[in-house]
């Protein structure tokens, strides 16, 4: 019974968020208690929610001021300098254009909001696509491709809600896959030089030499907030942030809480200044960590009614015998399909919870199958449920389809790569 229920209600908020009737958030915090409630656990529901909300709140914290440090940081101008130099470097020539498009891509995608790098990049170049006769679709495969890949770390969405599900830290979960991301990005620098090899023979005769204004790239920003004589003082902050972080020598979001509020003092130490920067910045981060939080309730009531232990013994029979050491490899494969035709919000709050408890009784350990859960985000961006695919679309003045047909298979490519550099290095 408690498995039919969970999965009743798994069926529900799959289906109202997919067709857009109601938010994740209110979907997470909702669906949950009206199912509990006519369960007969209504009076054990404060408990269960309050432990839930417990569980995730460090990863809520870190969400927040993690999307404040890097947003905070591009508005400083510190990376302003390394765009200048990718920009320099491409010059008229497609195959470094290409090259330098992935590049640049991994650079803006730190501060984990795919719409923000896509009007960065796509702003960057695709003056220099045009000039250059490149078919955008080229532009959008990168992008797409790169964003696929740093969108895993921890504050880009799917590996914090994977976080917050399994109760588990980013050193965990995160810090095994950053060779393996490794490995992604490499595979995207191939493919980028592979498209700006056809692309230059295919114009080889019309390459026009390009005088780029790079003032432009970053679109519209606020001057008043740049800092160009605190650039080397940014880039050692966030460096140790990034050693801080790889060592676990304090909880991540504590790092970012601390490395914020220094960050802030030292670039805007007049009070308005800095309230501005919150304000500029807010609602793409609460928007995010409310989202965590209303998690936390959704995951606190499957745990605590007992029903996320029924469904995962129901699934558990499903999966034959001789498979169940490959269960993390299985996982791994079907992470990518599974995220393209679900949301993030659908899977790492649906579908992991049940993988996660097959895999105990299996012997399987939570934090293995939470990076193998992972390795579909090669291909998750190129989901038609993704809302920041359209702007990307959009902005390339490119068609969806079209768009899709043409990333597709280097899409399946990382995910590829991933799953042999995450098997061959041990991670899952």
């Amino acid at each position: 019974m408690l498995s039919l229920l969970g999965f009743g209600m798994i069926t529900i908020f799959m289906v109202l968020i997919m067709n857009k009737k109601m938010t994740p958030l209110t979907a997470l915090v909702l669906i949950p208690i009206i199912v509990a409630t006519l369960a007969g656990f209504g009076p054990e529901l404060g408990d269960m929610m309050t432990k839930g909300v417990r569980q995730i709140s460090l990863t809520g914290i870190m969400l927040i001021f993690a999307i404040l440090y890097f947003s905070l940081m591009i508005d400083t101008g510190l990376f302003e300098p390394l765009v200048n130099i990718i920009l320099k470097y491409v010059g008229d020539n497609p195959v470094k254009t290409t090259v330098g498009t992935a590049i640049l891509t991994a650079i803006v995608s730190l501060d984990g909001d795919g719409s923000s790098t896509y009007l960065i990049v796509v702003a960057a170049f695709l003056p220099l696509y045009k000039r250059q006769k490149i078919n955008p679709l080229v532009l959008t495969c990168i992008v797409m491709l790169t964003g696929g890949i740093m969108n895993i770390i921890p504050w880009g969405g799917p590996t914090a809600r994977a976080m917050s599900t399994l109760s588990l830290g980013h050193s965990e979960l995160f810090v095994p896959l950053i060779p393996v991301m490794a490995f992604g990005i490499v595979w995207v620098l191939i493919v980028s030089y592979i498209l700006g090899k056809k692309e230059a023979k295919r114009i080889r005769e019309n390459v026009v030499h390009i005088k780029y204004n790079t003032s432009d790239i970053l679109g519209e920003v606020d001057e008043t907030l740049k800092r160009p004589k605190l650039i080397f003082v940014n880039l050692g902050l966030t460096i140790a942030l990034l050693v801080v972080m790889i060592l676990d020598i304090l909880p991540l979001s504590i790092c970012f809480m601390i490395a914020y509020c220094i960050a802030a003092l030292i670039n805007y130490p007049q009070i308005k200044d800095q309230t501005k920067i919150i304000s500029r910045h807010a609602g793409n981060a609460l928007s995010v960590a409310g989202m965590i939080f209303g998690a936390g309730i959704f995951t606190g009531i499957l745990n605590g009614t007992g029903i996320m232990h029924a469904m995962g013994s129901s699934v558990i029979d499903i999966v034959p015998d001789h498979l169940g050491n490959y269960f993390t490899i299985i996982t791994a494969v079907f992470s990518g399909p599974l995220t393209f035709f679900l949301s993030n919000d659908a899977y790492y709050f649906g579908i992991l919870p049940i993988i996660a408890t097959t895999g105990e009784h299996l012997g399987i350990s939570s934090e293995l199958l939470g990076r193998a859960s992972l390795i579909g985000q090669a291909t998750h961006l190129l989901s038609p449920l993704v809302p920041s695919t359209y702007l990307l679309v959009a902005l390339a003045g490119v068609e969806f389809g079209d768009h899709l047909k043409f990333t597709l298979k280097w899409a399946i490519g990382s995910g590829i790569v991933m799953l042999l550099a995450a098997i061959g290095l041990g991670v899952i």
